[in-house]
């Protein structure tokens, strides 16, 4: 009968390993005895769990616990510094990077300029820089860095060429991207689009808390959307679900923008921009336009500007609730961030009034950067997997 036979004792050993790590990066230090209770072990089963995982680096000990009768508990906690990851987020001008554990903990996140010349980018070497840079602000080793997850503007065919598409990450390898980040980094790297990973967000910590099936509209200087089913994220067969930017306006729609042709030409950055001249705001691009929108002295311009956006995005969603359906439409993204909850409830007078639907639409209440937020919760699931499985392989060597 082999050693990890189902039954055995060395096999037992592994399950309560694993267990025991996981209700300590749950719950964080915990005695001995409230491991007993958490696992559901006797006392001496959880000394033998706790002395494998010490010798194994995977816990350490923080100390005593006065107990009732005077005696002192020995305090253990998971040590998450040992295998870590990284998350990113990057657009077409700044990286933004943080360390990821498996008990979730948070670090602190760096920023790093972009190049603005294609022929000074490099994948891996802006990879790498920010595994460096966040590692030294977490205080963890780069060498424990085992996964990294980078959320981008585009996405990559899963097949066989890994075709890179984006336009916005100038001077990285449209073919074998994924391999050639994996080779040279010798780490294990995800590459997610970033709206997809802006949705997990909402579902874990935004506006989709608890729902079932909902679409995201991401409103930037790009546009893209997610759909969201009962948990599961649709990313299509090619790994191009929800590049809407691309389809063309309806009769209806251009009616607004003679001159938009895709749904890109209507509602992203540059569309943003024009709007906001026509609404007496000075400002030259998006990135100008959304500062001066940004001010409050630019309320009744704002208000403008949101209830022109407002029509032409209750036009551009209705492709995806016809396709899906959906109960609930998150609205996220720079552009949308700005016009909040007033802007999310003018979009659905406008698809009330030009459809037959009426889902619910509603502003996100993502804090922060939700792309990195997603990133970090994707990977902080891998992360945890990887460390109790190298427990559980450890304990048996």
């Amino acid at each position: 009968m082999a050693a990890n036979t189902p039954g055995t004792p060395s096999w037992l050993g592994a399950v309560n390993d694993r267990a025991g790590l996981s209700v300590l990066l749950d719950h964080g230090p915990l005695t001995r005895n409230r491991i007993c209770e958490l696992v559901g072990v006797s006392k001496p089963t959880a000394s033998q769990m706790m002395s494998r995982l010490l010798q194994l680096g995977a816990v350490e000990e923080q100390g005593l616990l006065a107990g009732s009768a005077g005696r002192a508990a020995v305090v253990y906690a998971a040590r998450t510094d040992r295998r870590v990851g990284v998350a990113l987020d990057l657009d077409a001008f700044e990286l933004r990077a943080t360390v990821v554990d498996a008990a979730g903990t948070d670090r602190p996140v760096v920023r790093m300029p972009l190049p603005r010349d294609p022929t000074a980018r490099s994948a891996v070497e802006e990879v790498r820089r920010a595994i460096d840079a966040a590692s030294e602000a977490a205080g963890t080793s780069p060498d424990a860095v085992h996964t990294v997850c980078l959320g981008i503007p585009g996405y990559v065919d899963p097949g066989a060429g890994g075709e890179l598409f984006s336009e916005t990450l100038p001077g990285w390898p449209v073919r074998g991207l994924r391999t050639i980040l994996e080779d040279d980094l010798g780490r294990t790297v995800l590459i997610e689009n970033d709206v997809n990973l802006a949705a997990l967000a909402e579902r874990e910590f935004g506006a989709a808390v608890g729902g079932d099936v909902f679409a995201l509209l991401w409103l930037g200087n790009g546009v893209g959307a997610s759909f969201d089913v009962a948990g599961d994220l649709h990313r299509g067969s090619y790994g191009g679900a929800g590049e809407i930017g691309f389809l063309p306006v309806s009769s209806e729609a251009s009616a607004l923008d003679p001159a938009a042709r895709t749904v890109q030409d209507l509602v992203g950055g540059r569309a943003v921009a024009l709007l906001a001249q026509r609404h007496g705001i000075d400002a030259d691009g998006f990135h100008a336009a959304r500062e001066a929108l940004a001010d409050p002295g630019a309320d009744d311009a704002r208000r403008a500007v949101f209830d022109d956006l407002a029509e032409r995005v209750a036009h551009i969603a209705l492709p995806v609730i016809a396709t899906l359906d959906p109960r609930l439409i998150v609205l996220a993204g720079p552009t949308a961030n700005l016009g909040g909850d007033a802007f999310a409830q003018a979009v659905a007078g406008g698809i009330r009034r030009i459809s037959r639907w009426y889902p619910e639409v509603r502003a996100t209440s993502v804090e922060g950067d939700a792309v990195l937020r997603g990133a970090r919760s994707l990977l902080g699931s891998r992360v945890r997997e990887e460390l109790l499985d190298s427990v559980a392989a450890l304990g048996r060597v």
